[in-house]
């Protein structure tokens, strides 16, 4: 077409809005499309946009063709999106005008959309009833909640709080806080929740819960708890869900006595476990050592008609697996499955977890290639479960194998795995090796822990290197890392080992000025050093000293003292330490035996 025709097809063209909008809508009357090519963008502007797809007698699938047309993801104009939606609205058509506005929450191209929203509604829906527009406010909080804009929603909230709309719907202000928990938002939803609160929004126990759940993720359980007691105040009645989400907050914490006190309050509230409950004390009496208690738990919650799931089982299964009662394990894994449940890889974690610590690697791989065959598929955890395994064993070239693997399925090896590994070489007398793993672990941007430090530390002392030693703890308290007791004890052993006494107790009287109390390994240590410079008699006082510590003597305790003693000839004072240490249940090994023998060859006439 000429430019002298397509001037003369713009002059036949109506000109005011109205009479543009009038000539679009009869087209779509009759037709579901319309050419938008006839239209300079300039005529087809917000005005007109809003008086088509505002007409009611434009059926509904013309204006969305016509709305579509106009490829408004594309414009900064929010125009389209609200006359539109409105008009639905109008028809009760509430899907389809929640698909309209779920477009304009995804459009980036517009900026500041509330603002304009607002100057939209205000401006052009004086004949529009409070209720739709209402619905069509609602719905806009919902939808940008849903994709994510949490500012757009709130400012949308605001507006609906100072605009005279008197009740905020609750369900509404489930689904923010609700899209909120998934993005782990959990400062927002615990604001978020105030605000409802402030705004006389109705709350519920389950929009309570998600406030009390949010509170805790971020450590903050007594506000929490306290937050239920002010809505208790209120009306509303905590369920089984909300003391379960306080339960495993304080047990996350080691917070066993506020544990206590919610069993507690459930019970004088009449409030019935569930199997969730029922978990969670299991996994309370699992933290505490008590298998016995655990299991009247579990038998407690058959009895009562409640059926296990997996997780309880899984529950279950890791608390035997902690105090080694594999065969008790492996029985209740049966039992899951032949129950019909199916096992995860949670399930399978902490039974591989139980199998390595008892060194059955055999086992282990048993149960590794069952849980590939049932299609799952091995996490970075349990690969770092299987290497220490290994490591354990003495197999660590299989643990570096092993992360050889977690790199070929996409898991950077962490500062976890890195440090197990380090040990295991450790275990093996492989020190340059360890040493240069970890450097290479620096290297390829994992940050080292207090426990890389203290295995560096370990390995200079162990080869006599205290001027690397030092250096290192420098860095260490440098990058934010505090040295612990096995920090210091590595110091300690390394310095009695190569008789360098006077350091030792040096480093001792450190860290006591820093608040960290010795240790049974620190004062064995100790003992095991002044006998070997000779001291016995300093050595006898610090192992005396144990008990009026608080500290249970162990094997290598009483091994070290009778070495010294023998060593000295002292052989009445190293058979009554024998006598004493057969009475307090510890069985003595090969190496108090040769000490035992060698006393009465070096008995002082």
């Amino acid at each position: 077409m000429s430019n002298k025709t397509l001037s003369s097809a713009f002059k036949s063209i109506p000109n005011s809005n109205q009479q543009i909008a009038n000539y679009i809508s009869n087209t779509l009357k009759s037709s579901q499309s319309f050419d938008l090519t006839q239209f300079p963008p300039s005529k087809l502007n917000p005005q007109v946009i809003t008086l088509i797809l505002s007409n009611p007698q434009i059926p509904p699938q013309s204006c969305f063709n016509f709305f579509n047309s106009l490829k408004p993801n594309n414009l900064n104009l929010i125009e389209p999106y609200i006359s539109f939606s409105c008009r639905l609205y109008k028809a009760k058509d509430y899907a389809f005008a929640k698909q309209i506005l779920n477009q304009l929450a995804v459009n980036d191209n517009i900026k500041h959309p509330v603002q304009k929203i607002a100057s939209f509604l205000d401006n052009n829906c004086d004949g529009v009833r409070k209720i739709v527009v209402g619905k069509l406010i609602d719905t806009l909080f919902r939808v940008y909640a849903e994709n994510g804009r949490f500012e757009d929603s709130l400012e949308v909230f605001e507006y609906m709080k100072s605009n005279g709309f008197s009740k905020i719907d609750d369900r509404s202000c489930m689904v923010f806080l609700l899209a909120a928990k998934r993005c782990d938002k959990f400062g927002l939803v615990s604001g978020f929740f105030r605000k409802m609160v402030d705004s006389g929004v109705g709350i519920t126990v389950y929009s309570m819960t998600i406030a009390v759940s949010a509170m805790c993720k971020i450590g903050e359980s007594v506000k929490a708890r306290e937050l239920m007691d002010e809505m208790v105040v209120k009306g509303v009645t905590p369920n089984v869900n909300t003391y379960n989400v306080l339960i495993d907050a304080h047990l996350k914490k080691s917070e066993f006595r506020e544990v206590e006190v919610i069993l507690d309050l459930m019970k004088s509230e009449r409030v019935l476990y569930n199997v969730a409950t029922y978990t969670l004390l299991i996994e309370f009496y699992s933290i505490l050592g008590n298998v016995e208690e655990a299991e009247k738990v579990f038998d407690e919650m058959l009895e009562k008609g409640i059926v296990a799931d997996v997780y309880a089982y899984t529950s279950m299964i890791s608390c035997n697996c902690k105090v080694g009662n594999l065969k008790r394990s492996f029985e209740l894994f049966d039992e899951l499955t032949e129950r019909g449940l199916v096992p995860n890889v949670h399930t399978y974690g902490v039974l591989l977890n139980g199998v390595c610590k008892a060194g059955e690697m055999k086992a282990a791989e048993v149960l590794l290639s069952e849980m590939k065959s049932k299609g799952l598929d091995v996490n970075d955890i349990i690969i770092n479960t299987l290497m220490d395994g290994y490591c354990k064993k003495g197999n660590v070239d299989d643990a570096i194998k092993l992360q050889s693997l977690m790199e070929t399925k996409g898991f950077k090896p962490s500062v976890v795995s890195y440090n197990i590994i380090a040990a295991g070489l450790c275990k093996a007398n492989r020190l340059e090796e360890a040493k240069t793993l970890l450097f290479t672990m620096a290297d390829r941007g994992v940050a080292p822990n207090t426990l890389t430090y203290t295995t560096l530390i370990d390995i200079f002392c162990k080869q006599g290197e205290f001027v690397e030693a030092r250096r290192t703890f420098k860095q260490m308290e440098s990058k934010g890392e505090r040295p612990n007791v096995v920090t210091y004890n590595a110091f300690i052993d390394g310095y009695c080992k190569k008789g360098l006494m006077k350091e030792a107790h040096r480093i001792r009287s450190e860290m006591e000025a820093k608040g960290m109390m010795p240790d049974l390994y620190t004062f064995t240590c100790l003992v095991h050093g002044e006998c070997m410079a000779g001291r016995v008699d300093d050595a006898k006082k610090l192992f005396d000293e144990m008990p009026q510590r608080g500290f249970i003597r162990n094997v290598i305790s009483y091994t070290a003292m009778i070495a010294g003693l023998s060593k000295e000839g002292r052989s009445e004072e190293a058979f009554k330490l024998y006598d004493e240490m057969q009475k307090a249940g510890i069985s003595p090994d090969d190496t108090l035996y040769s000490s035992l023998v060698g006393s009465l060859h070096n008995v002082k006439c």
